[in-house]
């Protein structure tokens, strides 16, 4: 068994697993693209301008300084993005994030009180968006990056009105 499924009950049922929208990747890959043009562009004008000693020690720093940029803005965000999870269970929500320091939440269908999305044009253009999630805490809880968010957003939604539902009827003895 996988992550998620290592985290739900035995009997829980996966509804949805979603990472960020790749949208949260753009940066970073375009970083790496103009990192290593600009790299290999100083590179060939240390190779032409310099010789001996002088030439391995600047093109030795040059690699330093270029992995050392790629570690910061690429690597790092793309193990952020691997590391995000947004599951939809028929019982709970759960988000779950993080390497070294992992975090946290799952809010049951019960407790959820209301589902909406957000998305300005250039998040419907790359179908994503914000989903929000209202529940029994203070602050409504907000999830960037949401891929297919519509879509998201309306089976939450159904699967909030069927946890709803099955609480009335057992509340009614299943008579209603």
């Amino acid at each position: 068994m996988g992550y998620p499924e290592d985290v739900l009950a035995p009997d829980e049922l996966l509804i949805l697993h979603r990472h960020p929208h790749w949208k949260m990747l753009f940066w970073p890959v375009l970083t790496l693209i103009a990192g290593t043009a600009v790299a290999g562009f100083l590179g060939g004008l240390i190779w032409r301008n310099t010789s001996g000693q002088v030439r391995v020690v600047l093109l030795i720093l040059l690699g330093l300084i270029w992995f050392g940029l790629i570690l910061w803005r690429c690597v790092g965000r793309v193990i952020a993005w691997k590391s995000t999870h947004f599951i939809v269970t028929e019982r709970r929500v759960l988000v779950r994030q993080g390497v070294l320091t992992h975090t946290g939440i799952d809010i049951p269908l019960s407790r959820i009180s209301s589902v909406q999305f957000r998305h300005g044009i250039f998040d419907r253009l790359l179908g994503t968006g914000t989903l929000i999630i209202g529940s029994s805490s203070d602050e409504p809880l907000e999830y960037d990056d949401i891929p297919g968010v519509q879509q998201v957003h309306a089976l939450l939604y159904h699967e909030v009105f069927e946890a709803t539902n099955q609480r009335g009827d057992q509340a009614w003895g299943g008579y209603r």
